[in-house]
């Protein structure tokens, strides 16, 4: 999958940095969890049925039980909320500096190898899916001066690197290779900025996957590194003022000295971000703090300049609610320009143009001091408006907002045009309009599937669109705006030797939930399949947070349909963004019961139509997904066959503790809430593990097979969700219990030096699908196929 901000569960940063995933087809699996929602002005934007004994999912794929590591319980630690005591005994695993906790990691890395040495399939899926993987991959190019800029990927390199070339026809050289910067491959590349006359490149690199990034600076032209140095940066975009002389960034307060840490293992929140303003070749030090808000420690804040280099726009989010303040300052208005701000410690002065939280607004486009901007303010499915800051008081519509489909996009090209996506039942449309009426001028010719990044400037008549679906590696088209017709054609098409999608065929299904509403769900398999039942399948969901699953391209779930016979199924469900804001706030807050539902009858249907069966039935998701695994486990632990949950939000009445856990409560809700804890505490995979033998006495179950999925990096969703849910489970399940039923195994792989998935090197990206994939065909049961 092309997961721009993987994993979203956190922050959506800057377009300019979200862009930045792996190139094209990946091996990602997960949505990561978002993080707040500011939008630099940016010129790179993206993108029931019962069942009978028989079919039950929990026989043991293993012959004998496994030996679980013991693990300490402290049963002194009890929370009182509201009056409800809660027991909390793996309340030491959230110490990631713990030597007990350290132990404890590595006999459960000892106790997974152990599994994994069994599983047959796992270095034939290693095999093939690094030779699927080896082949060349490119990015959507962009602009900027005269020069253009790209990512590319040979094919097994651990991370993309950079070239630029003086134009489209002209030699490709090498800007920046992160490959270069460490020996295996952990450093990356998270976010970059070229200035407006393209003589300098602000890049931030990240070590071991982690949130945290260093700023630094190279000279285009003969690529010398420049001596500026910024830390503590982290949820940021970087963006030029076009004099070239400097750029605005956002970062955290240093650590208070002696606070020796291990950048990306702490877990204590991040507060206080600042907007600051560094000129080239100073120390950081110096920098322009242009805006801090003490009062409000939680609140995330970026910047962003317009095209037209006049003005500064500030972007306040306080969670991942689709919603922000925006307010604007007039560089050229500045008696002394920054320049003066050197001399004195007051911030900017920022005129308030949105100061409340009930609405996203993104800017698209100025004329001076009329705004185009994208916005959900009465239209939970977006659309375009206009405001001239003279009076701002008086706002009218570009585009109104559609009936059904989803205003998702909108850039401005060719001076007085726009190139705008919307998303129809869960696939994009492309149309040109005119940037001032908002009128249909054109459809843009794409086939069904994905739009993961479009490049353009205003001033600009080309577009470069990247495009990806199920059964399409990737393509990018050169659109040509400034034609009586706009011309669309192939600029570079990924190929991947030994794929033939001829061989496949993609369904989209419309399921209908608990509450009858119907549920979008994709469904990906070899042609003419007999629907048997009898076959592996994978079901994949997310759920959360405005995001949506849109098709994409993945070597190893295409691995798994050839040589495993596997269908795999994405299922739309509710809490995403496919319909919408309300969409989104359907599966939220008081209403999450309904994610859980909607992939319990996306399962079902499966079942019920043929494709497999409960122990033929893998479930998968990552970040908030990892959520919805372990929650759909714990209430059907029937219904599966395998679960995969990577780097899930497992405590969920203790998430908003740590690192950037705060902002997800626009989601979720947060224990200190009475009514919000009675929520949370119904649906919370840790509170909710119980023997299902004991719940059914006259059914013989047990879990499935469970491998929790997390990173001793991920200063996203901390590692300790995943410790404490994997603890409990050996413990309610099988330590605690002489002569367990539950055979079935539940283990944790816990991958050193890495994050919440984003910077990943390819090299681990494979070693992570061939365990996660060979232990599903394990506990499946399934056959290889050559």
């Amino acid at each position: 999958m092309i997961s721009h901000a993987k994993h979203a569960l956190l922050i959506k940063l800057p377009r300019i940095t979200s862009r930045l995933g792996n190139v094209s087809p990946n091996l990602s699996w997960a949505k990561a969890l978002p993080l707040p929602q500011f939008q630099p002005f940016s010129k790179l934007r993206k993108a029931s049925s019962p069942l009978t004994a028989r079919f039950m999912g929990s026989l043991s794929a293993l012959k004998e039980p496994l030996d679980y590591p013991i693990a300490r319980r402290d049963d002194s630690v009890v929370d009182d909320y509201h009056g409800v005591k809660v027991a909390d005994p793996y309340r030491w695993l959230e110490d990631p500096d713990a030597e007990e906790v350290k132990d404890f990691v590595q006999k459960q890395v000892i106790l997974t190898e152990s599994v994994l040495e069994k599983c047959e399939a796992k270095d034939k899926l290693r095999d093939k899916i690094t030779k699927l993987f080896d082949h060349p991959r490119y990015d959507v190019p962009f602009k900027r001066g005269n020069k253009y800029f790209y990512f590319h990927n040979t094919g097994l390199q651990a991370q993309n690197v950079l070239y630029v070339q003086d134009s489209l026809e002209g030699e490709a050289k090498v800007l920046l290779d992160p490959n270069s910067l460490s020996e295996d491959g952990t450093v990356s590349l998270s976010t970059l900025s070229v200035s407006e006359d393209a003589k300098y490149l602000a890049y931030g690199l990240s070590s071991s996957g982690s949130d945290w990034i260093t700023i630094k600076v190279m000279r285009v032209e003969d690529k010398a590194a420049e001596p500026d140095t910024l830390s503590w940066v982290k949820f940021t975009s970087i963006s030029w003022t076009h004099d070239n002389k400097g750029f605005f960034y956002s970062r955290y307060p240093a650590p208070k000295e002696g606070e020796n840490i291990d950048a990306g293992t702490e877990t204590d929140s991040n507060l206080n971000q600042e907007l600051c303003y560094h000129f080239l070749g100073t120390d950081q030090s110096e920098d322009i703090l242009c805006w801090r808000d003490p009062e409000n420690p939680k609140h995330f804040v970026g910047g962003g300049v317009t095209d037209d280099g006049k003005y500064l726009l500030l972007y306040i989010s306080e969670s991942c609610e689709p919603v922000n303040k925006l307010y604007y300052c007039d560089m050229s208005s500045l008696p002394e320009g920054l320049e003066g701000f050197r001399k004195k410690n007051g911030m900017l002065p920022f005129i308030k143009l949105i100061d409340r939280f009930d609405a996203k607004y993104e800017a698209i486009a100025n004329d001076d001091t009329v705004f185009t901007f994208l916005t959900n303010k009465d239209a939970p499915k977006y659309k375009l408006v206009r405001v001239d800051m003279k009076e701002p008081s008086n706002w009218t519509d570009v585009i109104p907002e559609a009936e059904k489909d989803v205003l998702e996009s909108a850039y401005a090209v060719n001076v007085d045009k726009m190139i705008v996506s919307y998303l129809s039942d869960v696939k994009y449309a492309l149309q040109v309009r005119d940037l001032k009426t908002g009128s249909l001028l054109h459809q843009l010719p794409i086939d069904i599937g994905s739009v993961y990044g479009i490049s353009t400037r205003r001033e600009d008549s080309v577009a470069f669109i990247g495009f990806t679906s199920f059964l399409t590696p990737g393509i990018v088209y050169q659109c040509n705006i400034g034609t009586e017709v706009p011309e669309m054609k192939i600029f570079r098409e990924i190929s991947v030797p030994g794929f033939d999608r001829s061989e496949y065929e993609v369904t989209q299904v419309f399921v209908p939930s608990k509450d009858g509403t119907k549920i979008p769900m994709f469904i990906v398999g070899r042609k003419n399949i007999n629907l048997d039942g009898s076959h592996p399948c994978l079901l994949y969901g997310y759920g959360g947070f405005n995001i949506s699953l849109t098709p994409t391209f993945s070597v190893s779930r295409i691995i798994l349909t050839r040589h495993l016979g596997a269908f795999f199924c994405i299922a739309n469900i509710r809490g995403g963004g496919e319909y919408g804001e309300e969409w989104h706030k359907a599966g939220s807050l008081s209403k999450k019961q309904n994610c859980f539902d909607d992939f319990i009858s996306a399962a079902e249907y499966l079942i019920s139509s043929g494709y497999t069966q409960p122990k033929k039935l893998c479930i998968e998701g990552g970040s908030n997904g990892g959520l919805l695994i372990g929650a759909c486990v714990n209430q059907r632990p029937d219904l599966f066959g395998c679960a995969l949950a990577h780097v899930g939000v497992m405590d969920m009445l203790r998430f908003h503790k740590f690192t950037v856990g705060h902002a997800w409560t626009s989601d979720y809700g947060c224990s200190d809430k009475e009514e919000e804890f009675n929520w949370l505490i119904k649906y919370s995979p840790l509170h909710n593990v119980r023997r299902p033998w004991e719940q059914h006495p006259d059914r013989s179950l047990q879990y499935p097979p469970t491998m929790l999925l997390t990173a001793d990096h991920d200063d996203r969703v901390v590692p300790l969700h995943s410790l404490k849910l994997l603890a409990t489970m050996q413990y309610v399940l099988c330590a605690s219990v002489e002569k367990s039923p539950q055979t079935n195994p539940i283990i944790g792989r816990i991958e050193c030096k890495a994050g919440h998935g984003a910077g990943r090197p390819t090299q681990k990206m494979i070693d992570e699908a061939a365990d996660r994939y060979g232990f599903m065909a394990k506990m499946l049961g399934a056959s290889w196929i050559e």
